[in-house]
Order: structure tokens, then C-alpha cells, then sequence
């Protein structure tokens, strides 16, 4: 049986000159300095990238070790943290000729910062010092290292020589029981490839690389570029240098693009499937700022370094005006401009000036809701940190109230597939928490307040306008903010408790019939008899309504009425009949076809007895009732 192989990212972090880049060699044989000013100045300026196969102890599986060789230099740092945040355990590398140093100390907190759970520290340049020496740096990185991921109880300190080989052995054989304790990245969560790296190659055009922090993608697949929205094709993948039909999460990863040049790529770009995720300027986060740092105030600026993205962000407190040393609190960022983030993500906070790191921390979300109440908006970070996906889902579900959450918004805002959401959701249905209509969640305490709330504003409106029939439909979901699909199940519901009827266009109480006073039911007599007994030569509506006892908007809703009863008809904007009026003008022209199936304009004037003025729009309304058909001057009665 073949052993099984899996895809683990290392990175390696440290001051410069510690020797990083030689130990990758030493370990792949492969120079990580791509750069010819790398090559001139013997430091790694930006990341560099190698990769080794290491076997399992029991032999069952193999390793894909992809290295991330990171920058020292405090200039370069911001070049590290792009390359940092992908990583599932660190080499933290200590020259024994030196020890621990300023960026030591820096590149160590970044990653405590970023959640790396596993590492093993290397004392590099060992044969450069007798064994006296050795001891003192590791007894020193012990002391460092005490009470982190990195103490000595549960990770090895290995001395080692890249000229000599020494040590590499011993090292290779812990990296491989590091990577076995790895956990395997989900390849059925959605695609995220962040960019660290464009460049082109002639003959293939655009490659972007970058390592895949979830999913999987495919040569053929369609891709979208975040922020900016381009729709890509992938042409070609690569891992770790070589052709492959697919790549998977947890792997270095190039990608040929087409359909984009290289310069509408950068890094901190990021690839996702089509419409899928979104980009924000607002995140909350928690925040955790290092005990040595100033006191981060309300409304700073900062550098904030996610995966390979940097943008420059303001922090807008939640309570108090500061994050003392040492401290967490949760806060708002606002960016400068749009980046892709997801809830989990971790990021790095350095000061805007002098540009050093101060802490860091972990998006909760990235969907913030403009308006929530503090003690809500408090509540819902508690379950964003604390909760169980269920939970989360179910929170996020409740603060949109009663205009639900869209299945596709659940994915976006969350960045789970749509098995996950559609999965929670479902227990949530069937704890009776939730209710699925259509497309949209909604909590079945919102789904109840939203009954209550349509039912009142109908009975408001009915209350303020006695003579209309009902409220429209469009008016009453637009008061209560309700998408169309959760409108339709609450007035649904309502119909069915028989609380409401609705028509096609209307909505109104159960049985409720218009009440008039005793003027508003003369008028409507009044209006009625004006054009029962005028036949078809009506008199003008407005006319009608001026020489009413009523002011103008109740005698205009006495006539809605009659309109809509059908007692009459408008045929234009002051053009009414009554509606027996009509009837006899069909009965008259089908006892008239008895003698002929055709008329003009002037036989229907002599035969009903009306002037041009009424018999061309009775003639239009006769077509469209079809009774007649137009045919040149004259009608063909059908």
C-alpha cells in the first residue's frame, strides 16, 4: 500500500544574518534568495520559497514540506508578515554565535500573535562556537521560550550546521513528527488563495503565487479577484514547482491566469470562487496588544497585516478610549480600502510611526451591521469568540431581525460552504430556532415580531384612511424592511390565521368592509346616480367630485372606491362610466351584428346616439374588451 501524502507550510522566522535562508538550503538544496539583490547583499529581502518530502516515522505518509523563507531585517518585516500567515509550524532560528536578538524577540511575538501552535527552535551556525557556548544559547532560548508554544517540554531545541550538515538529520526526523501532528486543512472548505507574488512568464503569461489557505482549485477553473471583481481563468497550476491538475488547501501554490495582465495583479489580492466571498472596509476584531507596547488609543492609525494583505487602518474603540499593554479588548477597524477577510482570520497590528509591531489579534467579523446596540453588538462578539458554529450561525441570523439572513449572505459573511451553512441551519430548523423560507433564515422569534408588526401597521393604516379598501403590498413590506420572500411567508401566515385577506395588489383585516359616515355614503350616492342616469354621455368626473359637500381627499377616495368596486370604470383620466352603462353598450353592439359584422365611427355614433368625444375611447375600450377589433377605419364585432 502506497503511503499517503499531505501538504504541510513551514516558515522560518529569526533575526537577519541568522542564517534562514542557508539552513532551507541545506535542508532542500534550494537557494531561496530569488533576488539578484538578495544574491548581491546576502540577505533575503523578500520571501523566497523551497520544499522538501520527508516520510513519516512509521513510514504510512509522506510529507510535502513547503518552506517559507522570511525576512530579518526590521525593514523587511513587512515582506515576512506576507509570507507568515499561512504557515502550520515555524522554525525559529537562533545563530548560537549571536543568540537572541531584536528581530528574534519581533518575529517570535508575530507569530505567538498569529495562533501558530507548533514550532521547533534551531541554533544555527553551531560549529561557528565551542560546546560551552552552545549551552549558554540554549539555556538562553529556554529561558526566552518558557510558557509558549515553543518551550522546551513540548518542542525540541536542535543544534545545527549548514556547512558541516550537522544536526540536519535530527532536525529532518522532528520536523516530520511536527508535520504528523498537523492537522489536515478541510479541501471542501471555499477556495482562498492569497497573492504573495506576481510576476510573467513568456509564452504563458500571468502567474500568481500564494499558499492555499483553504479548498482546493483546478486547472480550467473560473476564479474572481478580490477586491475588484475580475473574473479569471485558470490556465495552469502548479505545486511546489511542478505541473498538477489540482491544488489542494495547505499547498504552495502558481497559477497561470488568463484574461489579466500582470499589472492589474498585486499582492494582498486575493482569488475565491465567482460570487461567492466579499470584500469590507470594516472588520471587528479582537485585539491583544504586547506588553512592552504604548497604549493604543481611540481613533489610531495603524499598519494591519493579514495573510499577504497591508492597509492602513483606524481603530475605533467599543469601550474606553485605550488598549492598555498586555490587554485585550474587541474594537472596529476601518480601513483605507477594501480587503477580503473572514472571521478567524488572524492579523498583525504595527504603529503608523515609527513603524514597529504592536499586537494583533483575530477578525470576529467582517459583516459588521452599521446599527446595533451596544449591549447587542457585545453579545454577538461573546458568540463570535465563544460560540459554536450553530450558535454563530444563529447569531448572525438574530441581529438582522426581521429582514432574515440570505443563505448566500450566511457563506459570504462566514466563509463556509454551503453544505456547512445549509447543514447548521437545519439543526437549527429542527431545534424549532430557525425558519428557512425560500432562500433566507430567519430566527422564529423575529418571524413572530415581524406577524405582530405587519399585522399592527395594517390596522394603523386601516385606522388612517377608513375609506380605502386595504394597504398596498409594496408600501407595507417596504415599512417593515422585510425582504420579498420572508414578506410574503409572514403575510401568508396571516392569511392563513385568517387575520388578513389579500388581493393581488391590496392587503386589509379579516372581513373588514369600508365604513362610511353618513355624508361620505350620500356622496357615493350621489356619485353613482351622476353617472347611472347620464347613460354614455357622462358628465366629468371632476365636475362631479367639485359639486360634492366633501373636501377633495375623501370625495377622490369615494370614487377609488366605485373604481375598484367596478360600479365604475375609467376609461381615461376624466373619462368614467357607469358599468350598466357599459353592459348595455355590449348588448347593443351584438344585437347590431345581427344585421352586419362591420361599423364605423359614424354608424356607432347615430347608433348610441353620442358625439365624436365618447364614441373613439368607447370604441378603444370595445377592442380591448374584444368585442371589437380595429380594421382600418371601421370594427370587425368578433
Amino acid at each position: 500500500m502506497l503511503p499517503t501524502s499531505r501538504s504541510v507550510i513551514v516558515g522560518t522566522a529569526g533575526h537577519i544574518d541568522h542564517g534562514k535562508t542557508s539552513l532551507v538550503k541545506a535542508l532542500t538544496g534550494i537557494d531561496a534568495d530569488r533576488l539578484a539583490e538578495e544574491k548581491r547583499r546576502g540577505i533575503t529581502i523578500d520571501i523566497g520559497f523551497a520544499h522538501l518530502e520527508l516520510p513519516s516515522e512509521s513510514g504510512a505518509q509522506r510529507f510535502r514540506l513547503g518552506f517559507i523563507d522570511v525576512p530579518g531585517h526590521e525593514r523587511f518585516v513587512r515582506n515576512m508578515l506576507a509570507g507568515i500567515g499561512g504557515i502550520d509550524f515555524v522554525l525559529l532560528v537562533i545563530a548560537a554565535d549571536e543568540g537572541i536578538m531584536p528581530q528574534t524577540r519581533e518575529h517570535f511575538e508575530i507569530c505567538r500573535l498569529l495562533d501558530i501552535q507548533r514550532g521547533i527552535t534551531v541554533l544555527t551556525k553551531a560549529d561557528l562556537v565551542d560546546a560551552e557556548s552552545l549551552d549558554v544559547v540554549r539555556m538562553e532560548a529556554e529561558d526566552f521560550l518558557r510558557g509558549s508554544f515553543l518551550e522546551s517540554k513540548r518542542s525540541q531545541i536542535i543544534p545545527v550546521s549548514a556547512t558541516t550538515g550537522a544536526g540536519l538529520d535530527q532536525l529532518k526526523r522532528e520536523m516530520a513528527r511536527t508535520a504528523e501532528q498537523v492537522t489536515a486543512k478541510d479541501t471542501n472548505s471555499i477556495f482562498r488563495l492569497p497573492i504573495d507574488r506576481v510576476f510573467s512568464m513568456k509564452g504563458f503569461g500571468s502567474v500568481v503565487t500564494g499558499t492555499l489557505v483553504s479548498g482546493s482549485v483546478r486547472t480550467e477553473d473560473e476564479v474572481e479577484v478580490l477586491p475588484g471583481g475580475k473574473k479569471l481563468r485558470v490556465r495552469g497550476v502548479q505545486v511546489h514547482n511542478l505541473p498538477a491538475d489540482r491544488a489542494v488547501a495547505g499547498e504552495r501554490t502558481a497559477l497561470n491566469l488568463a484574461g489579466v495582465s500582470k499589472q492589474e495583479l498585486s499582492r494582498g489580492m486575493t482569488l475565491a470562487p465567482p460570487n461567492t466571498l466579499r470584500t469590507t472596509k470594516l472588520a471587528e476584531v479582537e485585539i491583544n496588544l504586547l506588553a512592552d507596547a504604548k497604549a493604543l488609543n481611540d481613533r489610531a492609525r495603524v499598519h494591519f497585516h493579514s495573510l499577504t494583505s497591508e492597509v492602513v487602518a483606524e481603530v475605533v474603540m467599543h469601550q474606553g478610549k485605550q488598549i492598555n499593554p498586555g490587554q485585550r479588548a474587541s474594537a472596529r477597524l476601518r480601513f483605507a480600502r477594501p480587503l477580503l477577510l473572514l472571521p478567524g482570520d488572524r492579523f498583525i497590528l504595527r504603529q503608523f510611526s515609527p513603524v514597529v509591531t504592536i499586537g494583533g489579534g483575530v477578525v470576529l467579523d467582517a459583516a459588521p451591521l452599521k446599527r446595533l446596540a451596544p449591549s447587542t453588538l457585545e453579545d454577538f462578539l461573546q458568540t463570535m469568540q465563544e460560540g459554536t458554529p450553530a450558535e454563530m450561525l444563529l447569531a448572525r441570523v438574530h441581529r438582522r431581525q426581521q429582514t432574515g439572513l440570505a443563505i448566500g449572505d450566511a457563506i459570504a459573511e462566514t466563509g463556509w460552504p454551503t453544505s456547512t451553512v445549509e447543514s447548521l441551519a437545519a439543526e437549527l430548523i429542527s431545534a424549532k430556532k430557525l425558519l428557512r423560507v425560500s432562500d433566507a433564515l430567519i430566527t422564529t422569534e423575529s418571524f413572530d415580531n415581524a406577524k405582530q408588526a405587519l399585522l399592527s401597521a395594517v390596522k394603523e393604516f386601516h385606522s388612517a384612511n377608513p375609506l380605502v379598501a386595504g394597504m398596498s403590498k409594496e408600501e407595507l413590506r417596504e415599512r417593515l424592511s422585510l425582504i420579498p420572500s420572508i414578506f410574503a411567508a409572514v403575510l401568508e401566515s396571516l392569511v392563513v390565521d385568517r387575520k388578513l385577506e389579500a388581493s393581488a395588489e391590496q392587503v386589509r383585516i379579516a372581513g373588514r368592509n369600508v365604513v362610511m359616515k353618513d355624508d361620505e355614503a350620500e356622496a357615493r350616492q350621489t356619485i353613482e346616480r351622476a353617472f347611472a342616469s347620464a347613460g354614455l354621455r357622462v358628465p366629468a368626473l371632476k365636475d362631479v367630485v367639485a359639486a360634492l359637500p366633501l373636501d377633495k381627499t375623501r370625495a377622490q377616495k369615494i370614487v377609488t372606491l366605485l373604481l375598484r368596486d367596478r360600479v365604475l370604470v375609467k376609461l381615461s383620466d376624466d373619462l368614467v362610466f357607469h358599468s350598466a352603462a357599459l353592459d348595455s353598450l355590449r348588448k347593443t353592439i351584438r344585437d347590431y351584428k345581427s344585421q352586419t359584422n362591420r361599423i364605423d365611427v359614424a354608424k356607432f355614433k347615430d347608433l348610441t346616439g353620442i358625439s365624436r368625444k365618447y364614441a373613439i375611447p368607447l370604441l378603444e375600450f370595445l377592442d380591448r374588451e374584444r368585442i371589437t377589433r380595429r380594421d382600418g377605419d371601421a370594427r370587425i364585432i368578433l
